[in-house]
């Protein structure tokens, strides 16, 4: 969990970031699962876009995207999501909150 203070600063540094990946009627795959974990392993900041053909209310999708890939949600805005988890990669500069 995280304090607010960390939560806006992480909220702040997503707002200028774009989605690396849709979620839509097909709903939460191996296939998604596996890439969202390759994008946060990257960047450890990433945000997604819940289409309006999913089979499910975006906050629920978010949290189970999150639980399955061991990462936080730090908000979800209407139909879009941030998440973020911290990058096992050594030599890489992490987020600092």
């Amino acid at each position: 969990m995280f304090t607010s203070k960390e939560r806006s600063h992480l909220k702040s540094l997503a707002a200028n970031l774009q989605p690396v990946m849709q979620v839509g009627k097909e709903g939460v795959g191996e296939n998604l699962i596996k890439s969202l974990s390759d994008a946060l392993e990257a960047r450890e900041l990433i945000k997604i876009t819940i289409l309006e053909s999913a089979t499910d209310v975006p906050r629920a999708l978010a949290d189970e995207i999150a639980a399955r890939l061991h990462a936080e949600v730090v908000i979800v805005m209407g139909r879009k999501a941030v998440l973020y988890r911290r990058s096992s990669r050594d030599g890489i500069r992490h987020i600092e909150y």
